[in-house]
């Protein structure tokens, strides 16, 4: 299965696109949509597109973001959980204490990502590796919690993986992140609009 997927399924921009790549690819836009919507499917859809992607990632050499994809399984398994629970049922603002916080361990993150790839992997763009990684990570951790704010963390994000995954020759990947990043504008408006709502109806 593993030769499969890191197989070519055809080619893109001059370098070989991965079947994984290409599921990941058509899965993603899926997953982004039906977050943007708010709808619980995008869970175990997001699963599998992480699964797909995080082999991608590992065949190209970019093990933070490979190793990634394991914490958004659990991060997912967590979310699938908390909107099934009804926890968090409408979209809210992020407040002071969480945004020092996510500030904290994205620093944190960042430094300890950056210190393991850059020691004990052949990581060729640890930095970026790292602060992608960590940022990523308390963005989907914002969006357990629907929280309007982590739609900015997800377009930042964006805007330094299109060029990093066109770097690596991930170039199917680099044009679904370009999409994402539009998807992440829409999904910004789409929870702003919500969280309006549900402000003047409190």
């Amino acid at each position: 299965m593993l030769d499969w997927l890191t197989s070519p399924a055809f080619h893109a921009f001059g370098a070989p696109t991965t079947w994984a790549e290409l599921l990941g690819f058509l899965t993603g836009l899926v997953t982004v949509f039906l977050v943007v919507r708010q709808h619980i499917a995008n869970w175990p859809l997001g699963i599998a597109n992480v699964l797909l992607l995080m082999v991608a990632f590992w065949h190209v050499g970019l093990y933070g973001d490979a190793w990634l994809q394991l914490v958004y399984v659990v991060l997912g398994l967590y979310g699938w959980w908390q909107w099934t629970l009804g926890r968090t049922r409408t979209v809210r603002t992020t407040t002071r204490t969480e945004w020092w916080a996510l500030a904290a361990a994205g620093v944190l993150l960042s430094v300890v990502l950056w210190w393991y790839l850059d020691r004990f992997t052949s990581s060729t763009v640890p930095w970026p590796d790292a602060v992608t990684t960590a940022v990523s990570l308390l963005a989907t951790y914002g969006q357990t919690l629907r929280l309007v704010e982590s739609w900015y963390l997800w377009i930042a994000v964006d805007l330094v993986y299109v060029p990093l995954y066109g770097y690596k020759d991930l170039s199917l990947t680099a044009v679904l992140y370009v999409v994402f990043l539009c998807l992440c504008v829409l999904g910004l408006r789409e929870w702003r609009a919500a969280w309006r709502t549900a402000w003047r109806t409190a």
